[in-house]
C-alpha cells in the first residue's frame, strides 16, 4: 500500500533527511586513510544521537551498526568494523535517521585521496545517474522512466546497474511501497502521484551487475570483485516535478 504524504508530513521527512545529509557532511571529514569503518560508524552514531535523532539501521532486522559503510567491491549493506580505509578507496556511506518519527535516507560515495581515473569516473557516473533518474520524477510519470534514464546513461559508459536492490518508499516506516527499480523501460510501471516519497539510489558497477551476499547475511559484493559506487536521495513527487528532501541546506542556501 502506497501512503501519499501530506505537505506537513513531507516537511517532517525533510527535517529528518536534512539531518541525514548533515551526518554525511560530518562523515566526509572522517573518511581518511587509516581510520576504520567501525570508528566512522561510532562517530556517526554519536552525531545522530547528539542531534536528537535515532540511527534507523541500528537493530533493524538485526543489523548491528548505525550506518552501512561499503568499500570498493562491497555494493551495499557493508557492516562497519575493523577494515581500515586506504588511499584510493571508494567508500559508500548510507545513513538513515529517524527524527520525530520520520525517516530520512541518503547515501554518498567518497573518493579517498588519489583514486584511479576509472574509480572516479564510476563515482561520478553513479551520482549523475541518480540525478538523471530523479529528473524523471513528476506527477503522472511512470516509475519505469527512472530506471530507464539510469540505464541509458550508465550502460553506454561500460558500467552496469545492479538489479538486486531497489529504491523504496520512505515515511514513518524505513521501507514502504513503492519499490523503485534502477533499470526498466520508459512508459512502464506504476504512475507516480503527488505526495509519494521514495528513494532513488542506483548502485553502479564497474563490471557486471551481479552481486552475492556474504555469510553475515548483509554484506553484498560484486561477483567479479570489481568496484561499485552509489548515491541516494529521498525525493517527494510534486505537482510540477520533484522535491529532494535529503539536502544539507534549504534550496535557497544552495543558490537553487
Amino acid at each position: 500500500m502506497i501512503i501519499l504524504k501530506s505537505p506537513e508530513e513531507i516537511e517532517k521527512i525533510r527535517l529528518s533527511g536534512r539531518l541525514a545529509a548533515r551526518t554525511l557532511d560530518f562523515a566526509a571529514s572522517l573518511v581518511q586513510p587509516g581510520i576504520s569503518t567501525g570508528q566512522i560508524d561510532r562517530q556517526i552514531h554519536d552525531f545522530i544521537r547528539d542531534h536528537g535523532a535515532v540511527p534507523a539501521t541500528l537493530g533493524y532486522r538485526g543489523y548491528p551498526a548505525s550506518s552501512c559503510i561499503s568499500v570498493n567491491e562491497v555494493v551495499v549493506h557493508g557492516i562497519p568494523g575493523p577494515r581500515l580505509v586506504e588511499e584510493g578507496d571508494l567508500v559508500k556511506i548510507d545513513v538513515t535517521t529517524i527524527l520525530n518519527g520520520y525517516h530520512g535516507d541518503t547515501t554518498r560515495t567518497f573518493c579517498v585521496g588519489r583514486v584511479s581515473p576509472k574509480a572516479r569516473q564510476l563515482a561520478e557516473a553513479a551520482e549523475k545517474s541518480m540525478y538523471l533518474g530523479i529528473a524523471q520524477v513528476r506527477n503522472g510519470a511512470r516509475l519505469g522512466d527512472i530506471g530507464a534514464a539510469i540505464q541509458e546513461f550508465a550502460e553506454p559508459l561500460g558500467f552496469s546497474v545492479v538489479r538486486d536492490f531497489v529504491g523504496h518508499g520512505v515515511g514513518r516506516e524505513f521501507h514502504e511501497d513503492p519499490s523503485v527499480a534502477h533499470f526498466g523501460q520508459r512508459g512502464r510501471g506504476l504512475r507516480m502521484k503527488t505526495g509519494m516519497v521514495f528513494t532513488v539510489e542506483p548502485m553502479i558497477n564497474e563490471g557486471g551487475w551481479m552481486v552475492r551476499t556474504l555469510s553475515d547475511q548483509w554484506t553484498s559484493v560484486t561477483t567479479d570483485g570489481r568496484l561499485s559506487a552509489q548515491f541516494e536521495h529521498t525525493v517527494a513527487v510534486t505537482r510540477d516535478g520533484y522535491d529532494i528532501l535529503t539536502l544539507s541546506e534549504p534550496p535557497s542556501a544552495l543558490g537553487e
